[in-house]
């Protein structure tokens, strides 16, 4: 039986990195993959080339690269890059370029790993958050939220795959334990004693997988993931057992967050407001039996910070 093929879009990155890998491993005969990245020729590619992947060159922003990249896959998994060029424009720009090559390129199933749009909750008039980039509130939601239009109606069958908080971002987005003025180490972020929806960001392509490996079941269907809800301090005591010091949550104000002024400090800092403002709703749609079903070695917090105790920094 030919195998199905799954194309990979950002295969050398967090998430669908987490996919290709998840195929190589299967170890069945029913699907195959094809790491899409940029680069073929960078160090990364040429690992999952290594591991048995086919490598194929395309650029989310070059639609007729994509499609070539798509043509004779079975699936595509499809996710946009905000974080390296800070643009809402740019990702509703690539999101449309991968829906529409994916339909040129007769894909059976598309996943767009996605987020929600908040200003169905907070519109932009709302002043209980700041309007950010002229009609935004959490720009790198609502970028990906408003997008799934294309992918519903492009005329390839979908799911749209909400993520959750990764918790890769302690190890590499520098928001691991920091020394405070007293010597303590401790986390921050603007989430008071609300939980916080996570997971590691390799179980996000896991979950594809499994969403792939299931058929139709979730075509024309959203799915929300998560490995686990904790609240910040649930985090600092699993952060604390792990290094060996005390570890303490310091939940400052959003507004204290979005001052912070690193890069994306306030996209983040209205994030942070966001889920914690509608925990009922984040947490609730993320339902952990669920994202288990789909991936069943998911990892929970402690799982994740034993797994990468070696990168995880103090101070």
């Amino acid at each position: 039986m030919e195998k199905k093929v799954i194309a990979v879009v950002g295969a050398t990155g967090a998430q669908g990195g987490g996919l290709v890998k998840a195929i190589l491993n299967s170890g069945g005969n029913e699907f195959a993959v094809r790491a899409i990245t940029r680069d073929a020729t960078s160090d990364k590619a040429k690992a999952l080339k290594a591991l048995g992947a086919e490598v194929v060159s395309a650029d989310v922003a070059d639609k007729e690269s994509l499609t070539q990249a798509f043509n004779g896959a079975h699936g595509a998994f499809c996710v946009t890059f905000f974080w390296e060029h800070f643009s809402p424009e740019k990702e509703l720009e690539h999101a449309r370029n991968m829906a529409e090559a994916s339909k040129k390129a007769n894909v059976q199933h598309v996943i767009w790993s996605t987020l929600e749009d908040t200003r169905k909750w907070v519109p932009n008039d709302d002043p209980t958050m700041p309007t950010l980039m002229g009609k935004y509130k959490v720009p790198h939601f609502d970028a990906k939220g408003e997008a799934n239009h294309f992918f519903e109606e492009c005329g390839t069958p979908y799911t749209l795959l909400n993520t959750s908080f990764y918790w890769d971002n302690f190890i590499f987005f520098g928001m691991g334990p920091q020394k405070g003025e007293d010597g303590t180490l401790g986390i921050t972020f603007p989430m008071e004693d609300k939980k916080l929806p996570g997971i590691a960001a390799e179980d996000i392509g896991k979950c594809a997988f499994g969403i792939f490996k299931a058929g139709t079941k979730y075509q024309g269907k959203t799915v929300s993931i998560a490995g686990e809800h904790l609240t910040g301090k649930q985090m600092a005591q699993e952060f604390s057992k792990v290094l060996g010091v005390p570890v303490r949550y310091n939940a400052v104000p959003a507004e204290v967050y979005r001052g912070f002024g690193f890069p994306g400090a306030e996209d983040l800092g209205s994030m942070f407001k966001f889920k914690a403002d509608y925990e009922s709703y984040f947490c609730g749609a993320r339902n952990i039996e669920e994202s288990r079903a789909l991936n069943p070695g998911l990892l929970t917090f402690a799982d994740f910070l034993q797994k990468n105790k070696d990168q995880l920094t103090a101070g």
